[in-house]
């Protein structure tokens, strides 16, 4: 007959009890952010800075072509070159008027201007109140001669903008001077400047060379 030892009874008890419950501890629910293995957080690969195209940078550009003779010349123009200038005005005769014209299709006053001289090779300004200022002033109605220009207010008697233009194309004496302009009413024309309509509107007259 066996006999128990009830001290060692208990003893194996409690060893089983505290496998069981460490057992137990082992496989208990885990901390499920703890576990996730950590990995570096990749980044996107960025791009080289696109240059900005804007108003910031703009493309060079050319320097405009000089004009075959500019102001003051080194010489002063000879009576050829300033009937080279009269005699391509003249082709213009008849040619109706249009504004912002500059051919013989239809021209207006200062662009009949503009391109009389860029036909002999000469670059001026194309607006009348830019040709204004362009060159040099003459002082006085007696010295006027052929070639210079002539520029006009639209009222008679009043000080205003400049709105008309014309080259001096003959000077027959003192109240004779003829020019070529560009009239709004009648097409490329010549006209003397001491006639009623122009004498009261004229302003100043201008040596471009």
């Amino acid at each position: 007959m066996h006999t128990f030892n009830i001290p060692n009874l208990f003893s194996i008890l409690f060893i089983s009890i505290t496998l069981m419950a460490c057992d137990t501890l082992r496989k208990g629910p885990s901390n499920a952010s703890a576990a996730r293995p950590y990995s570096r957080p990749s980044h996107a690969s960025k791009s080289a800075p696109t240059r900005n195209t804007g108003s910031l940078y703009k493309k060079p550009v050319k320097a405009p072509a000089k004009p075959s003779r500019t102001y003051p010349p080194s010489t002063p123009p000879s009576s050829k070159e300033i009937a080279s200038v009269i005699e391509a005005a003249r082709a213009y005769t008849g040619t109706p008027y249009r504004s912002g014209g500059n051919d013989a299709s239809g021209i207006d006053c200062s662009g009949l201007i503009c391109t009389v001289y860029s036909e002999v090779g000469i670059k001026v300004p194309r607006i009348s109140w830019q040709q204004s200022e362009y060159g040099r002033e003459v002082s006085s109605i007696s010295e006027i001669r052929p070639g210079d220009w002539l520029f006009f207010v639209p009222e008679a008697g009043k000080e205003g903008y400049v709105s008309h233009a014309g080259i001096v194309t003959d000077v027959r004496g003192q109240q004779e001077i003829i020019f070529i302009h560009a009239s709004s009413s009648r097409g490329v024309r010549e006209d003397n400047l001491f006639s009623t309509y122009f004498k009261g509107r004229f302003v100043k007259a201008m040596r471009p060379l």
